[in-house]
């Protein structure tokens, strides 16, 4: 029993510290993330264009005790998400997990023909997310190891009037997500977290006027950012022979 248990603790010791990757880590659900996977005692590397608010971010998480840096990245450009994980490899040595979190919601009618937006959740929510894997997955494979974190949407699951567009696009990110699982070794897990209506500034961005007041009245019951943080930590915190498949957060009072 005292050589199993000595065996335990070193495995524990071995993987207390992980190297986390955070994409759309300069505020909301991204950020929250990141300071509690910081506050367990990971490594955390944000990653976002608005470099000054990581800065801020790095400082606070440095200032707490945790640990922590920062890589210009946006999702958008794919040989930036690599060049970002590429360094964190180089500087850490390996790269344990990567959240795929970056996102954009300007939801809206489809007779609104806002084209624009529509293309920019197709870039970000679902360029984005595979510019990640691509950039993440050979190291993963390489080091025999590694997990992908996918914050997609209750929008995934279900349709309203003014998300379709969006809701495809996390309906893809579920479906690319499920499919990498199939096909990864074991030793690869993926993990896909749906939140439901979050505290954050995605809804910041609806031009759609009709949009804009339905999501006032969601929001009424939003949860806080660090509710989806805790169920991603929970994924990234199971012993490497379970696989937590998804999670599907939303306010109790959301139906």
């Amino acid at each position: 029993m005292n050589d199993q248990m000595a065996a335990t603790s070193g495995q524990d010791r071995e993987t207390a510290r992980k190297v986390i990757v955070v994409t759309g880590a300069s505020s909301g659900i991204g950020e929250a993330t990141a300071l509690r996977l910081a506050a367990e005692g990971h490594h955390v590397v944000l990653g976002a264009r608005r470099e000054e608010r990581l800065r801020a971010l790095v400082r606070d998480i440095r200032g707490s005790g945790g640990s922590a840096e920062h890589r210009s990245l946006d999702v958008t450009d794919p040989d930036s998400v690599r060049e970002a994980l590429d360094a964190t490899v180089r500087g850490q040595g390996r790269v344990d997990a990567l959240v795929n979190n970056a996102g954009v919601m300007p939801l809206s009618r489809m007779d609104a023909l806002l084209v624009d937006e529509w293309d920019r959740m197709v870039d970000v929510n679902v360029k984005g997310l595979l510019h990640g894997v691509a950039a993440a997955l050979p190291h993963f494979q390489r080091q025999g190891s590694g997990h992908f974190v996918t914050v997609a949407s209750i929008g995934a699951h279900e349709v309203v009037p003014t998300s379709a567009v969006y809701s495809g696009t996390k309906f893809a990110a579920w479906a690319i997500t499920e499919g990498l699982r199939l096909e990864l070794d074991p030793g690869i897990r993926v993990t896909t977290v749906s939140p439901g209506v979050v505290e954050s500034e995605l809804a910041d961005h609806i031009t759609d006027p009709g949009a804009q007041e339905a999501m006032r009245t969601y929001r009424r019951n939003a949860l806080s950012a660090d509710a989806i943080a805790r169920a991603v930590a929970f994924a990234l915190g199971q012993p490497a022979d379970v696989d937590v498949n998804e999670i599907i957060v939303r306010p109790a009072a959301q139906r």
